[in-house]
């Protein structure tokens, strides 16, 4: 898999809530019971109950030692939990550790003076209820100023304690109980130097030793910031189910096919009808010029999933693009960025059109279908094609545009992520890949954040930590737009369509707000909405669209479903465009002007 794929997979997928609503409660959830099920029964119901974004955690808070800042929040599995750190020196370090608490909240409860009710699993205790009784995981001891409690009723996360002897109920106080009794909740922890998971099933005090801080700059970040956690949301059977949607996206296989198809219709409200044969145009290149676009959207195969989420997180109906040039002597080239070479690199390469087409046509197992945009007539007087061919070559045999990657797509703070996703765990994400990959980690994304900084040199944590000093946030670093203009240590980057859009500022077609426009900054669908397209059916090739009883505004030239571009050829070019605009699925509303 290559690693931008790696990236934008763990960066994008997230999690959808829906709300749930019970006439009665009982004492397990549906879900929990599936794996005691035959497979042939469980898997469907999964599938059915969750979905291949409800992977990532949840950003739930940070733990601190800050007694005036306790952590509390509602589990997956106990809807009661709180959370707190205390340093210590157990292991007799320059810089010492810390123990992390997570317990489940029970306040001290007070009844004519008398105080001291203790809370047990009910696993660990041999009682009986009656009838109208909950028997959830916990019940209360009086302390030895109290007879023993003879009733324990539980409603609404609140529990009533009937005293015998003719003692009055107590008030009610909060009680901490799983919603059911086969769950446990899931979390992973992150310094920006650390990550590490832990489940729990019983409710109790449950603690997570860091030994030792790496070094001073942890510490003294754990200080300020403390320790963040992350709930996993859909539990261990809701992670598994979403893994089972998950993994069929990346087989090559008509299973994997319909699975990218059914998560695009699910997630984006995509439609796949079916065009009539021959799914593969006699195409007339001398019909096609330089300028002209291509959007491919693949959907089956390694590639075909890393563009299902792509598509999802950006809303975008294509997944790949490239373009056409013609050169001094009429001959038709593709210059793409994207392209995988002899060597397994993924790469900026120009090639002939027919050894392009064939590749598509014959080669490429993704199931690629491919519409060509053809440029206005009036633009495509104005295209410069010796810039264009210039700034195109001096790009030829750079590797794909790892290091802004994912800049096209995240312009705000808080806007671009579909919920739980957010900065916090972007971080987080890139701290896992830190520890996983140094080398990648530092070439790709960590030189992006030092070229925001004006820093240079500094590892991912030494950038949370600076980013913490001056008083912003990593969600704030992620919004600043990219620069065309930057080097990196392998040359300038541009991802796929930062390739197209930089050809089309080098041969003039942004005119004079060239200077205010950074092509790094689109995705695939903001360079498709740019009315930048032929207008007039009349004017596209005879046979753009042949035989199709669907007349499209541009020519699908490959591809058994029909491609749909919402928007397209809509949004006039202005200065700063695509450098603040929202997109969160399924709407992906796009403010004028952003």
């Amino acid at each position: 898999m290559k690693i931008h794929q790696i990236i934008t997979i763990l960066i994008t997928i997230s999690c959808f809530h829906r709300p749930k609503t019970e006439a009665f409660e009982i004492p397990f959830n549906p879900k929990d019971i599936l794996p005691f099920l035959p497979t042939q029964i469980s898997w469907p119901i999964l599938h059915y109950l969750e979905s291949a974004v409800d992977i990532l955690p949840t950003f739930v808070g940070a733990a601190s030692s800050s007694t005036e800042n306790t952590l509390e929040w509602k589990g997956s599995c106990f809807y009661n939990n709180t959370a707190w750190l205390d340093f210590n020196n157990n292991s007799q370090t320059q810089f010492g550790g810390a123990t992390l608490h997570i317990k489940n909240v029970a306040r001290a409860v007070m009844f004519q003076g008398l105080e001291g009710l203790r809370l047990y699993d009910l696993v660990s205790r041999d009682l009986q209820f009656h009838e109208t009784e909950f028997p959830f995981a916990v019940v209360a001891e009086a302390s030895s100023l109290v007879e023993q409690p003879s009733t324990v009723l539980i409603e609404d996360d609140e529990a009533l304690v009937s005293l015998p002897a003719g003692r009055d109920v107590l008030d009610p106080f909060p009680v901490t109980k799983p919603r059911s009794w086969i769950c446990m909740d899931i979390y992973v922890f992150a310094t920006p130097y650390r990550v590490t998971w832990d489940y729990y099933f019983l409710s109790r005090d449950h603690t997570l030793e860091f030994k030792e801080w790496e070094s001073e700059a942890e510490f003294e970040y754990v200080k300020r910031k403390g320790v963040a956690i992350f709930l996993m949301e859909a539990g261990m059977l809701g992670t598994l189910s979403a893994l089972w949607e998950i993994f069929p996206l990346f087989t090559n296989t008509k299973y994997g096919e319909k699975s990218n198809i059914a998560f695009l219709e699910k997630h984006m409200g995509a439609t796949f009808e079916e065009r009539p044969q021959p799914w593969i145009t006699s195409i007339k290149t001398e019909d096609i010029h330089s300028g002209d676009f291509l959007a491919i959207s693949k959907i089956r195969g390694l590639w075909g999933a890393f563009e299902t989420i792509e598509k999802w997180a950006t809303g975008s109906y294509a997944g790949h693009s490239a373009v056409c040039l013609r050169d001094s002597e009429g001959k038709l080239w593709v210059a793409e960025s994207g392209h995988d070479n002899d060597e397994g690199e993924t790469v900026i390469a120009i090639l002939p059109w027919e050894e392009w087409w064939e590749y598509e046509l014959t080669k490429d197992d993704c199931n690629p279908h491919i519409a060509l945009l053809p440029l206005h007539s009036d633009l495509r007087s104005k295209f410069n094609e010796t810039a264009a061919w210039e700034y195109a070559r001096s790009l030829e045999g750079l590797p794909y545009g790892y290091h802004n990657l994912i800049f096209g797509w995240i312009d705000t703070i808080d806007k671009n992520y579909p919920p739980p996703l957010d900065a916090n765990l972007v971080a987080s994400v890139m701290t896992v890949w830190t520890q996983l990959a140094p080398e990648y980690a530092s070439n790709v994304l960590n030189e992006a954040m030092n070229k925001r900084l004006g820093t240079e040199n500094l590892t991912l944590p030494e950038i949370l930590v600076e980013v913490e000093r001056r008083g912003s946030s990593f969600g704030e670093l992620l919004a600043i737009p990219e620069q065309d203009e930057w080097e990196y240590r392998d040359g300038k980057s541009a991802s796929c369509i930062a390739y197209i859009l930089e050809i089309y500022k080098a041969a003039g077609l942004f005119g004079s707000l060239s200077s205010s426009i950074q092509g790094t900054e689109f995705t695939i669908k903001d360079a498709y909405i740019l009315n930048f397209f032929e207008n007039n059916s009349s004017r596209l090739p005879n046979w753009c669209n042949d035989g199709d009883t669907v007349k499209l505004p541009y020519c699908q030239i490959k591809g058994q479903y029909r491609m749909e571009l919402p928007g397209y050829n809509t949004v006039d070019p202005y200065a700063h465009m695509n450098e603040r605009c929202p997109s969160l699925p399924p709407k992906y509303y796009r403010p004028e002007g952003c």
